[in-house]
């Protein structure tokens, strides 16, 4: 079955370029769209990514995204934040995000929230 597809290999390994590989959706690649054209020094929330792709109640779209492809295509992850202004992120990852927001020069008060009128991407 295999056989019907071309089997194009990596110059340092064997394995097939091409084996598993999936076409990304249009809802996906609105997404991903809407998260590049967040500016620097400013932050979109999960909600309104989706509404701008046109999907309605599509946050947890957005984060799935951001979650399985931000490295893959160098997605400015640390711009998007909850919609009441707050960083979802725990841990390393919430102190991450916070140091890449304030050198951005995003202020982030000291329990992790960012003044969305202030800060709130208007592209």
């Amino acid at each position: 079955m295999l056989s019907r597809f071309p089997q194009k290999t990596t110059h340092k390994t064997e394995i097939p370029v091409n084996l598993n590989v999936r076409k990304m959706t249009d809802t996906t690649q609105k997404i991903i769209e809407q998260i590049l054209a967040i500016p620097k020094g400013r932050v979109s929330s999960y909600r309104d990514i989706a509404l701008k792709a046109g999907i309605r109640n599509g946050a947890r779209q957005t984060v799935r995204v951001l979650h399985t492809m931000s490295k893959k295509y160098n997605l400015p992850w640390h711009r998007v934040i909850r919609s009441n202004g707050d960083i979802a992120l725990k841990g390393e990852g919430r102190e991450q995000q916070i140091a890449l927001l304030k050198n951005e020069g995003v202020d982030v008060s000291p329990n992790g929230r960012v003044n969305m009128a202030i800060f709130g991407n208007l592209y």
